[in-house]
């Protein structure tokens, strides 16, 4: 397509142009002041072809926004970080009501520290994102995985009915969270 604007049409377009307007709005007036249909990309063409150079509009306040938004953006989790906060495992995280805490005599003894954790090389759990195996301090092992969602979970325990203590399960979360970061996840 070839189009062929006036000297004075030029000169209107370097003027909309200079003033700041962006591509949507050239296009537009192009479209109200001279009866000109263009698709973005063919606006996009003809302000290079003038030679012209579009401005990075400096933001603009948005005066509409509510005064309770925090400055701050909130911060992002990583996967390992919702995991531990899943678990309560969390510097922070805890049972949000007393019904929520499990009785202690349930859980089985174990040394702190002698978890180890190993990631599969190649996941090829449906839904599961990394997987791998864990022996904890007292020598029960299992497989694991950490689903889409960076959900922890155990697709097999070689003891049954078996829960990890308190201890184990914050060493799995460190071993787990140290072994994925140097796997790059």
């Amino acid at each position: 397509m070839t189009l062929t604007l006036t000297p004075e049409q030029k000169a209107t377009v370097a003027g909309w142009v200079a003033a700041g307007d962006n591509l949507s709005a050239i296009q537009k007036k192009l479209a109200e002041h001279f009866k000109i249909s263009l698709t973005y990309m063919d606006a996009r063409f003809l302000v290079d072809d003038l030679n012209l150079s579009l401005k990075d509009p400096a933001p603009k306040a948005d005066t509409n926004l509510k005064k309770d938004v925090p400055d701050k953006a909130p911060e992002k989790k990583g996967l390992l970080e919702k995991a531990k906060e899943k678990l309560g495992l969390g510097k922070d995280a805890g049972p949000e009501s007393p019904e929520e805490l499990e009785p202690m005599d349930d859980l089985e003894p174990g040394s702190a520290g002698a978890v180890t954790v190993s990631v599969d090389k190649v996941t090829l759990i449906p839904g599961a994102m990394a997987s791998g195996t864990v022996t904890f301090g007292d020598g029960v092992t299992g497989k694991w995985i950490v689903d889409n969602y960076g959900r922890p979970g155990f697709t097999e325990i070689s003891k049954p009915d078996y829960r990890p203590s308190p201890a184990d399960a914050q060493a799995f979360m460190q071993e787990l969270s140290a072994a994925l970061q140097r796997r790059g996840m």
